[in-house]
């Protein structure tokens, strides 16, 4: 596997930094090396977060995310995507919550921008919102093919409490069905 780089944005108390850990934690259980980096504001819940994600065979030897090397963003807050958004390289892949979050034309040209409801799906689908970091990491990994996808659910089953583990299967489910949905539709001009 050639190196992916990976960038979730969204504000504080949306999970994105759990989908990080998790990612970075899998990769490092599959043999490989992987490197979580976040950043968030001083008000954290509700301020513009980003977190990177580096997965390789290689290791790693710079922690932050080069801009314009970022192959896949993911964003569920239009502060954070607008702020972020151009570390990602042209061409590249950006997965938006199409209820918060609105790029612009000239994003649409440069970008492969696929819109899915992430926060509604854990809302209303899943009925527990806080799954919405489990919805993102099945649709990053479905849409990149980042990882084994049984060493990623395993993963994530033991970062999170027992109680939840239904809700969250249910929400990788429902993440990798509308990815796969997105895909075959190809990207929101």
């Amino acid at each position: 596997m050639s190196r992916i780089v990976m960038r979730f944005t969204g504000v504080g108390g949306q999970g994105v930094l759990l989908a990080g850990e998790i990612f970075a934690a899998a990769k490092i259980k599959g043999g490989g090396f992987g490197l979580k980096t976040a950043t968030y504001t001083s008000q954290v819940r509700g301020g513009p977060t980003v977190v990177d994600i580096q997965l390789d065979d290689n290791e790693i030897w710079y922690p932050y995310a080069i801009d314009g090397q970022i192959n896949f963003m993911l964003s569920v807050a239009d502060v954070s995507y607008q702020q972020f958004k151009h570390g990602v390289k042209e061409g590249g892949t950006i997965v938006i919550e199409p209820n918060l979050v609105h790029p612009t034309e000239e994003d649409r040209k440069k970008w492969n921008i696929y819109e899915i409801p992430i926060i509604t799906i854990a809302k209303e689908e899943v009925g527990n919102v806080i799954t919405q970091s489990v919805v993102a990491l099945a649709i990053a990994n479905t849409m990149m093919k980042a990882l084994d996808e049984e060493l990623l659910i395993n993963t994530m089953l033991s970062k999170v409490p027992k109680k939840v583990h239904e809700a969250n299967l249910k929400a990788y489910e429902l993440g990798k069905k509308y990815a796969l949905e997105a895909l075959e539709k190809g990207p929101v001009r």
